[in-house]
Parts: structure tokens; C-alpha cells; sequence
């Protein structure tokens, strides 16, 4: 079993980490090797365009050593690098499998090229270094990006404990519950608690005219499901890397073990979509803002949003429903939150899109009327939530998944909604306009 495999690999790993005797060249290239080789399990020969993508970020860092244009160039090669998989020049089949991986080695490459620039970092990585970050094999499979500081930590070593097994090993088995509820309860367990349309036992949802009765209870079962199986991925990530050694923090002489990756409560019961958003993906998140957004914040609040969500999109891959949800994710958190923010000025009341710190000077913190009106942000943000999540349905075949959702499922789905969202959230605008 490969994952079986993989995990006694990062397990051994971590143990040389934690090791005062090994020099840490020796663990740069511990950590090199331990993670291609684990993408060799996972992805065999095609493992090589993760390589190629590699060697090209070192190879421009190395071009540029002596430009303070590092971010730049390498999101150049970076973007011609997907541009040119996402438009079949690599088999298609091929690239969807690596494309996760992939992802995680462009972020890695372009901090280290942006934290050059910013002075972060006094000088570039040795090989070595480098490739021992990139391949860190903690977080080479699955992900999480870490920043390259975090993982010096990794190779400067903690002392391990049963509390580093448990925590690890707890994040795996919440990861095993999450898929399970992705693939067996959210799809198929549904309709047996809320019957569609007088047949308890029917999955499709369809009448005999083959149009949905509940459009919105299957878009909910659909969100659910793919919520789950993001979750799924989130805790696995955040597995294998507390068992390689990496996730924690160090308060004098405690050490914790706290790598959070995904926050499922705060998604499946949101007090904003600006929360659901940072906390879908909490490292990618902080990569986006760290890296994008405030790179792109000369151009203005709103420019800097759909700049962020458009570097989210591409390095996702070029796919018109993951750019079509993306994008209306801007709008809409964009949206909330200058609405809840002109909202919170006018009735000095605690009810941004974040929660307020404790010495805010709002003056209604814990009215009745202030829990209510964040309470009905909370469902408008699950309506948002089911409806962008409401094309990623489960029940759609394998070959489909490769050669991506096309334009036409994306029009089809919101439009058994009403393009209900989107109506929503241009209403927003307008009332925000008229009380600016």
C-alpha cells in the first residue's frame, strides 16, 4: 500500500530531523529524496514534469540572483508552466494527477523568490536547501505550502513525543472520517433523512420529465459532499506533515503540535464567507494574502481581490467552473464585507465580516438584534455556499472528472438556481450603494 508506505517514509524522515547528529546537509538531502520518492508512489514517471517545474524556478532564481525581480520572473515561468499543461501540451490525464503536487511546488518557488525580493531572505537557498524545501516529504503529496522558514525549523529539530504521534495520528483518522462522510453519507445517506420529492430512496432527484424537484436540497447534498472531501485532503496534509516532523510552534520550553490546515465548523457553519474562504484553506489562504494580495494592493481594494482570486484560479488549473466559483467568490466576499463594514459603522454594532476584538469600541456587542443580524449573514453564507458548491457533483463519472466540467454544466446548474447568488449579491451592492 502506498499511503502505508509513504507514512513510514515521513515517519523515518522526521526521526532524522530530530536528530542532533546529522548535519543539516545531510537532511536537506534526507528530505530531497524521502519526498520524490514519495512522488514516484504516488505519481510514477510522471513525477517528472514536478521535476522539470523545479529545476526551471532554481534555474530562473539562479538567472536573477542579482534582480530585486525575483517574485516576477519565477510567477512568469510559473504561469507558462501551467498554461502550457492546461492546453494539453502534457496529456491531460497526466496533468490532473499531478496538478495538486504541482501546485504546491509553484507556491513554495514564488515565496522564496517574493521573500527575496522583500529581504526575508538574506540569500538564496543553496540546491540543497532548496530541493530539500521543495521536497519536503511532509508536504510534497498532499501539500500543505509551508514557508520556508517553517521548514528550517523542521531541519533544526524538536524533540518528539507521544503528543507529536497523537496529534498527527489524530489529524489522519479525521481524515479517514471526512472522506467517508464525502463518499458514503453526503451522497447516498441523504436522501434516506430528507426525502426529495416523496421517494426517500431516490438518489437522482429527478422527475419523470428529468428535471430536478429539489434543485436545492441536491445542491446542498452536492456542497456537502465536496466540502467533505476538501476536508479530507486538509486533515491528510495536515497528518503527514506533523508525523515528518513539521507544524509546531514553540513557547520556551512547551512545544505544540497545532498545524491547522482546514477549520470544517467555521465552513459548514460560517459567520461570513470572508471566514469560510480563509478557512477552507488556512495555509493558501496566508499564501494568497501574503504573496498576491498585498503585492497587489497598489491597484486598489477591489483590483487586489479579483487579482488574488484569479492567481487562486490559475494555479487551480484552467478550468471554467473552478474560475467561474472562484471569481464569484471575489465579488461576493467583496461585497459582504464593505456591506457589513458601512453596517457596523451606522449602528456601531459588532457585526463585521470578522469577528471584533474584545476592547472594540462598538457599542451593541451582544444585543439580541446583533446575534439575529449575524445569524442571518450565517445563512446567507450558506446559500452562497451551497450554491457555488452545487457543480461538484459526486455522482458524475471518471471520465468526465479528467477532461474537466465544460462551460455548459456550470450555465446548466446555476441555472436550475436562478442564478439565485448572483442576484443576491447584486442586490447586496446596490443597498450597500445606497446607504454608502
Amino acid at each position: 500500500d502506498v499511503f502505508s508506505l509513504l507514512l513510514v517514509i515521513t515517519f523515518l524522515s522526521a526521526s532524522c530531523f530530530a536528530s542532533s547528529g546529522v548535519v543539516s546537509t545531510v537532511k536537506h538531502v534526507v528530505s530531497a529524496l524521502a519526498g520524490m520518492f514519495g512522488l514516484f508512489l504516488f505519481f510514477e514517471q510522471h513525477m517528472q514534469w514536478i521535476l522539470l517545474l523545479t529545476a526551471l524556478c532554481y534555474f530562473i532564481l539562479l538567472l536573477c540572483r542579482n534582480s530585486s525581480s525575483h517574485g516576477l520572473f519565477v510567477s512568469g515561468v510559473v504561469l507558462i508552466y501551467i498554461l502550457t499543461g492546461e492546453l494539453h501540451l502534457i496529456d491531460t490525464v497526466t496533468w490532473h494527477k499531478i496538478r495538486g503536487s504541482q501546485m504546491v511546488v509553484a507556491m513554495k518557488a514564488i515565496s522564496v523568490a517574493f521573500d527575496l525580493d522583500r529581504g526575508a531572505l538574506s540569500s538564496l537557498p543553496s540546491p540543497t536547501e532548496f530541493l530539500g524545501y521543495i521536497f519536503f516529504v511532509g508536504t510534497a503529496v498532499f501539500g500543505p505550502w509551508i514557508s520556508f522558514s517553517s521548514y528550517k525549523n523542521v531541519i533544526e529539530g524538536t524533540k518528539l513525543s507521544w503528543l507529536w504521534l497523537h496529534t498527527s495520528s489524530g489529524s489522519l483518522v479525521k481524515s479517514q472520517i471526512c472522506l467517508l462522510i464525502s463518499t458514503c453519507i453526503a451522497p447516498y445517506l441523504f436522501p434516506w433523512f430528507i426525502p426529495i420529492h416523496g421517494n426517500s430512496v431516490t438518489k437522482n432527484c429527478e422527475n419523470k420529465k428529468g428535471k430536478n424537484d429539489a434543485p436545492w436540497l441536491h445542491a446542498y447534498e452536492n456542497a456537502v459532499s465536496f466540502h467533505f472531501s476538501n476536508y479530507f485532503v486538509g486533515h491528510l496534509s495536515e497528518g503527514t506533515s506533523m508525523l515528518a516532523g513539521g507544524g509546531f510552534t514553540e513557547d520556551k520550553d512547551n512545544t505544540r503540535w497545532d498545524m491547522k490546515v482546514v477549520k470544517p465548523l467555521s465552513v459548514e457553519i460560517p459567520r461570513s464567507m470572508v471566514m469560510v474562504v480563509t478557512c477552507w484553506n488556512i495555509p493558501m489562504s496566508r499564501w494568497l494574502k501574503t504573496y498576491v494580495f498585498k503585492n497587489a494592493m497598489k491597484l486598489g481594494t477591489f483590483p487586489a481581490i479579483l487579482v488574488t482570486y484569479t492567481a487562486s484560479a490559475l494555479l487551480h488549473g484552467l478550468s471554467f467552473h473552478l474560475g467561474a466559483v472562484l471569481l464569484s467568490l471575489g465579488f461576493i466576499t467583496y461585497v459582504e464585507h464593505v456591506l457589513r463594514k458601512r453596517l457596523a459603522s451606522i449602528f456601531s454594532a459588532c457585526i463585521l465580516s470578522r469577528p471584533c476584538a474584545s476592547d472594540c469600541t462598538h457599542q451593541h456587542k451582544k444585543d439580541y438584534w446583533v446575534i439575529l443580524l449575524n445569524l442571518v449573514f450565517s445563512l446567507l453564507a450558506i446559500f452562497h455556499l451551497t450554491y457555488l458548491g452545487s457543480m461538484f457533483d459526486p455522482g458524475v463519472d471518471e471520465q468526465e472528472v479528467e477532461e474537466d466540467f465544460t462551460a455548459i454544466h456550470t450555465i446548466q446548474r446555476w441555472s436550475e438556481l436562478n442564478w439565485a447568488s448572483h442576484w443576491v449579491v447584486f442586490a447586496s451592492w446596490v443597498f450597500y450603494c445606497l446607504i454608502k
